[in-house]
């Protein structure tokens, strides 16, 4: 399968949909309140889990897409920043899985009953366990720091291409 020269509408919408729900999803985590021992999740942590939830399944399909769709590097950046690019975004997949499951691991070492929206109850990926819940939040607080960092370098590369090269780079990912 050849690339393509511009993200198609589908990969547009999936790339601006995660951003929406990460722009929820980041300040639901901060301020919700913290659950202490022997406690159950209530409304927004069940809010935060099942946004990363929604987070998790969109990147795995996004992850999918950009694998049979492919799109190729700008030919008129030079390699330096068409490798970076390259392994920012691959990065930027990392880190949201490693957030993701790392989030829906910690919930499951606590041994909470979580639901998906309140809709259905999801799976647990392991059995309660107090030190390993403490060493995966550890985790992934670590990789919600780091993607959150990735993504300023990101939109900070995004601006760079818009104000400074005034090169039609970002205009791959824009709407429209």
């Amino acid at each position: 399968m050849s690339p393509h020269l511009h993200y198609g509408t589908t990969a547009k919408v999936f790339h601006w949909f995660i951003v929406g729900l990460l722009v929820v999803q980041y300040p639901v985590g901060w301020l919700m309140p913290d659950i202490h021992r022997g406690q159950q999740p209530g409304a927004g942590m069940t809010f935060h889990i099942s946004l990363g939830i929604s987070i998790l399944v969109l990147i795995v399909v996004r992850f999918v897409w950009r694998l049979t769709h492919p799109v190729a590097p700008d030919s008129t950046l030079p390699s330096w920043q068409r490798l970076g690019s390259e392994l920012v975004h691959w990065m930027l997949y990392i880190l949201v899985l490693a957030a993701t499951l790392s989030g829906w691991l910690f919930a499951s070492f606590r041994g909470w009953t979580v639901s998906y929206f309140y809709l259905f109850r999801l799976p647990m990926l392991a059995g309660e366990n107090a030190a390993a819940g403490k060493a995966i939040d550890g985790l992934h607080q670590v990789a919600e720091w780091a993607l959150l960092i990735l993504i300023g370098l990101h939109i900070l590369a995004a601006f760079a291409h818009l104000f400074i090269y005034r090169d039609r780079v970002m205009q791959r990912m824009l709407p429209g």
